[in-house]
């Protein structure tokens, strides 16, 4: 996942989704990034001028939350090598070796180990549990660990100058929060957020039988829609409600990645479960802008979207947004009660959208039913005041 802000740079979010790499406009500053704890193998950054040893090493605490037990960060650009570059940085060499004298500071009372550095790169692991850790808290006061926090929780929520605790171990060789398989077994084995329970209500058979469902829903969209079902025709697709990931699993093997939202709304927090499979996501309210710019998505997948938000916000506002971020000749597919989608079909219709309602997989018997829509293109027709302008000039 790349995300950046739009400054001097100008859109470097919107330049990576045109190339069809996920990316998401954001920046380090006083709230969590948008993903849960562990969710990382690695965090890159490359001349990204984050002051990363100020606010009492604040954004190195936010990169530990969001690294995987064993995970790494990599660091390039200033200050490392400063001692070869430090003229073309117009920096002094005092301020640019006190600041890596800070930044290795901050990573040793994280626990970090440096791992290498060599040219303009220096890599740090974190470690795979927290026994050692917790130990050197004698040696290092500072940040001691969160108490009663929940390290999932990144909507709205201020970052904290506490180091997140990772999942408890009985041994120093155990990896906190279980194992993980490598890719793509991973994808497919229950997920240790599952398998250990920490999850309640979603049991082991839950997740496999999900995992098959969508495989079977998958198989009948792409009977609805050519267009999916066409490899290569789309690349970047947006699943709006995606509870385990099911969705993007399904279609794992065609050329094309998925940003999988968790909305802050649905009932189970399931986005570590998504990052544990091997896919990429984010949370997300929907009754609020998405941080990514317009035409972005080639493809939009909700199921019973506008079910779990009725009440919350307006359809339109919904539909509005939906609109702007997916591309010209982009297809929608929702999921959801048929009254629910007859009213979105009114709306999306209005709004220059192609739309034809399905049936469910299993039949036309079941009162949840599919909407397949195609966004086109069009422009708007002249005002009567443009009209008249332009007779006016032809006149003259």
């Amino acid at each position: 996942m790349s995300f950046a802000p739009r400054d001097t740079h100008e859109a470097q979010v919107q330049f990576a989704l045109e190339r069809g790499v996920p990316a998401l406009i954001g920046v380090l500053a006083s709230i969590r990034l948008p993903y849960p704890s562990r969710a990382f193998d690695m965090a890159h950054c490359s001349r990204c001028l984050i002051p990363w040893a100020q606010s009492d090493g604040m954004y190195l605490i936010e990169v530990d939350r969001i690294l995987r037990p064993g995970g790494y960060w990599v660091l390039s650009g200033p200050p490392i090598n400063w001692e070869n570059h430090w003229k073309g940085w117009n920096r002094t060499t005092g301020d640019l070796q006190a600041e890596q004298s800070k930044i290795e500071a901050v990573a040793k009372s994280l626990c970090w180990k440096k791992l290498k550095q060599k040219d303009d790169i220096a890599i740090w692991q974190k470690p795979t549990n927290h026994i050692h850790c917790k130990k050197n808290r004698k040696v290092f006061k500072f940040p001691n660990f969160c108490q009663e926090q929940d390290p999932d929780i990144a909507w709205y929520t201020k970052m904290e100058p506490c180091l997140t605790p990772l999942p408890e171990v009985s041994d120093v060789k155990e990896t906190a929060g279980g194992q993980l398989l490598n890719w793509p077994e991973r994808l497919t084995s229950v997920p240790p957020r599952i398998s250990s329970g920490s999850l309640k209500q979603i049991t082991p058979q839950n997740f496999t039988e999900n995992t098959e469902l969508w495989r079977k829903r998958v198989a009948h969209y792409k009977a609805l829609d050519g267009q999916l079902a066409e490899p290569g025709r789309y690349r970047n697709l947006l699943d709006m409600n995606s509870f385990l990931g099911g969705f993007a699993a399904a279609i794992v093997d065609d050329p094309l990645w998925v940003m999988n939202i968790v909305p802050v709304e649905a009932d189970f927090n399931t986005l570590g479960v998504i990052y544990e499979r091997g896919l990429i996501g984010t949370y997300q309210n929907w009754c609020e802008a998405m941080s990514t710019y317009p035409r972005t998505y080639d493809f939009i997948h909700g199921d019973s979207v506008f079910s779990m938000y009725k009440g919350r916000c307006e359809m339109e506002d919904i539909l509005l947004e939906m609109d702007r971020i997916l591309r010209p000749q982009g297809s929608v597919i929702l999921r959801d009660d048929v009254d629910v989608l007859v009213e979105v079909k009114s709306i999306a219709e209005a709004m220059q959208w192609e739309c034809r309602i399905a049936d469910h997989e299993k039949g036309p018997h079941q009162r949840e039913k599919i909407l397949v829509a195609t966004k086109q293109y069009w422009t708007a027709s002249a005002t009567e005041e443009e009209n008249q302008e332009k007779q006016t000039s032809s006149e003259s």
